[in-house]
C-alpha cells in the first residue's frame, strides 16, 4: 500500500519514469479559488514532489458552491492552510509551501526567485497580478499558464488551452492580451472560454458547481502533461 499503490494507476498510463518526473517537479499555483484550488487537487493526485501556493483569503461560506478546498469544517480557514492540509491527505509525502499574501507587480513577499519553479500556475483575479506573475516566471525562464475569466459561465466544454495570442470572446483574455503585448512578452499558455459571460446585473461573477473545477483541472492535466511531455497516445 501507500505511494506505489495509490499512484499505480497513473503508473500504468504514463510509465515509471514520467512518474518519477513529476515527483521530483515543483509547480508554483497563484490563487486557490474555484480554479487554483482543482489545479492543486489534479497536481497533488499525480504526485506532483513540491507545490509552492499563494493565496491572502480565508474561506468563505460563498466558497462552498464551486472551491473544493471550501467546506464547512474549513470556513474562515485561511486557504493556503486549507489547501495544505488537503495536498497532505492525498499526498503525504508532497512538499507544500505555502505563502498568505496579495501579489502585485514588485511585491512576490519572500516567494523567492522563480527559477525554483518547473511550472507556474496563474489563476488569481487582479490584472496587475497576473501581469506580475506571467512576467516574473518569463524572465526566469518558466513556462506559466494564465487562467482567464470562469465566472458567468454555464457551460465548460466551450473552454479552450492555447496561446493567449490567440484567445477570443473573454473579456479579461482581451485586457491581458494587450498588455501583454505592450511588454513584449510571448508564448504564454491561457485557459479561456469561447462562451460569453451571463449578464447577472451585478459587480459579482455568478459561478456553477462545475465549471471552475472542470477549469482547474483541465489546467492541471495540461501542466502535468508538459512536465513529462507524454505523446497523445499515452495521455488518451
Amino acid at each position: 500500500m501507500g505511494k506505489k499503490e495509490r499512484l499505480n494507476r497513473t503508473e500504468m498510463l504514463i510509465g515509471d519514469e514520467a512518474l518519477e518526473i513529476l515527483g521530483g517537479s515543483h509547480v508554483a499555483i497563484f490563487g486557490l479559488g474555484g480554479v487554483g484550488g482543482s489545479v492543486v487537487e489534479a497536481l497533488a493526485r499525480a504526485g506532483v514532489g513540491a507545490l509552492t501556493l499563494v493565496d491572502m483569503d480565508r474561506v468563505d461560506e460563498s466558497n462552498i458552491n464551486r472551491q473544493v478546498i471550501a467546506t464547512y469544517d474549513t470556513i474562515g480557514v485561511d486557504k493556503t492552510e486549507a489547501a495544505r492540509k488537503r495536498v497532505f491527505s492525498i499526498c503525504p509525502e508532497c512538499e507544500v509551501s505555502t505563502f498568505k499574501q496579495f501579489v502585485l507587480p514588485g511585491q512576490f513577499g519572500n516567494i523567492g526567485d522563480f527559477s525554483r519553479f518547473d511550472y507556474v500556475v496563474d489563476a488569481i483575479d487582479n490584472i496587475a497580478g497576473k501581469i506580475a506573475i506571467i512576467a516574473a516566471a518569463k524572465d526566469a525562464g518558466v513556462p506559466v499558464i494564465s487562467a482567464m475569466g470562469a465566472g458567468n459561465k454555464m457551460n465548460p466544454e466551450k473552454f479552450i488551452i492555447d496561446d493567449i495570442s490567440n484567445t477570443k470572446v473573454c473579456p479579461l483574455a482581451k485586457i491581458m492580451r494587450k498588455k501583454i503585448r505592450e511588454l513584449g512578452i510571448e508564448n504564454v499558455a491561457a485557459l479561456y472560454s469561447t462562451e460569453e459571460p451571463i449578464k447577472t446585473g451585478s459587480k459579482t461573477p455568478g459561478s456553477m458547481s462545475y465549471v471552475p473545477p472542470i477549469a482547474g483541472l483541465m489546467i492541471g492535466g495540461y501542466v502535468i502533461r508538459e512536465i513529462i511531455k507524454c505523446n497523445d497516445k499515452k495521455t488518451k
